[in-house]
């Protein structure tokens, strides 16, 4: 009768032996692969030497030293694996001349798996054939009796295996590097783009206090003109007021624009960013420093994002501080902002002497105003009237996304 099959006890018992021998096995392969790879391939021809020793003994010292022929190149596989390979081809021929019989010619097997792993198929192509007529060459002379095909087709089947572990090997190996490369150029493409939205963010501060700091600086120094030339020799006093809180109003804006850049910044959300809303405010503002302005107001403006407005906002703002800057005393301004479905139009005009605002070369002034257009998909114009005065006309293209603009 056959012998009764294993408990589940003596299963379990089995595996309970085996345990430490495989996690010993595992740590070995983890330390192993730690190892410069000149070391490793010194240790598995050392290991190989060691492994089919015996059987060289057999053959007395030509058994020792053909073995130590067909291994020792193995040390240096990984620089060279197609000349490794044709140096222990020549051994192994050299073993076939004087008909010896090693289990070293797994050396081979090794070779081709290296020069497959390693090497392209300009070289694995050669290797394949001449391993090819060294199979049929050690079948032709130690297959037994009858055995040829059988010895042959057996060796062969090792020779394809070794070769497509091999280029198995290289082709994850090519695999894992691209996906190292990718990574590297995907680090660097988002640093790339952290760094351009870094700049952008730079340039939409930097407008923002340039329009900020002009405007109400040149409206300070309005007032305080107006308060030289105040009745009685002293300043009026609803004309100091108005300094005091163009002042204050300069700092809030400062603290408003600077507050993207501290996210525990407390101005940034008690004061609401300026929009259309506040064009009548900034129209008295101009009006307390001496530039009559007229505000029109046409279509409903809730439909237009707070960025947008915003950039409403500083379109006027720039336009008015630059009559204010650049026109004679007397002159007077008109906004009128129309806010449509898809579109909003700026256009303030003014009736002063022309004269054209000096270019800055810092990209602000009216290079900044078109750049916040462009921003929205619109344009800018800017220039002398026919009939005098200045004209600075801007549209805006609305868009769902356009929350992320300027």
């Amino acid at each position: 009768m056959g012998a009764a099959p294993p408990t589940a006890d003596e299963r379990d018992a089995g595996g309970d032996r085996l345990a430490p021998v495989c996690s010993a096995a595992r740590e070995l392969w983890r330390l192993a692969s730690r190892l410069p790879p000149a070391i490793r391939d010194g240790l598995l021809a050392a290991v190989l030497f060691m492994a089919v020793l015996g059987p060289s003994r057999q053959e007395g010292p030509r058994g020792l030293l053909i073995q130590a022929a067909l291994l020792l190149p193995l040390v240096w596989r990984r620089r060279t694996p197609f000349t490794v390979f044709c140096v222990i081809t020549a051994v192994a021929f050299a073993q076939w001349l004087v008909g010896v019989q090693l289990p070293a010619d797994v050396a081979l097997l090794v070779a081709l798996y290296t020069v497959a792993a390693h090497a392209d198929w300009r070289r694995l192509l050669p290797a394949g054939v001449v391993m090819a007529v060294a199979v049929l060459m050690a079948a032709a002379r130690w297959a037994p009796p009858g055995r040829f095909l059988a010895s042959a087709a057996a060796m062969s089947a090792m020779a394809v295996a070794a070769a497509i572990l091999g280029n198995n090997m290289r082709t994850k190996r090519a695999y894992v590097a691209s996906l190292k490369e990718r990574a590297v150029n995907l680090q660097h493409a988002n640093a790339q783009e952290a760094r351009l939205a870094a700049a952008e963010e730079r340039a939409r501060i930097a407008r923002e206090m340039h329009d900020i700091v002009t405007h109400n600086l040149s409206v300070i120094v309005a007032l305080a003109d107006a308060a030289v030339y105040t009745r009685r020799g002293g300043p009026d006093e609803t004309v100091m007021s108005r300094i005091s809180e163009t002042g204050r109003q300069a700092l809030t804006d400062m603290r408003r624009s600077l507050g993207v850049l501290q996210a525990d910044e407390p101005d940034a959300q008690r004061h609401p960013v300026p929009g259309i809303a506040q064009l009548e405010a900034l129209a008295q503002h101009m009006r307390t420093a001496a530039l009559p302005t007229r505000l029109t107001l046409e279509g409903d403006p809730t439909g237009v994002s707070t960025a947008a407005q915003l950039t409403v906002y500083r379109l006027v703002q720039e336009a008015l501080t630059n009559t204010l800057k650049h026109s004679p005393r007397g002159t007077r301004a008109e906004v009128r902002v129309v806010c449509a479905a898809r579109t909003v139009t700026v256009d303030v005009t003014d009736d002063g002497i022309t004269t054209q605002p000096p270019v800055s070369p810092s990209g602000h002034g009216i290079a900044g105003m078109r750049a916040r257009a462009t921003a929205y998909g619109g344009s800018l114009t800017a220039g002398p009237l026919p009939s005098g005065g200045w004209r600075v006309f801007a549209r805006l293209d609305l868009d769902p996304a356009e929350d992320g603009a300027a």
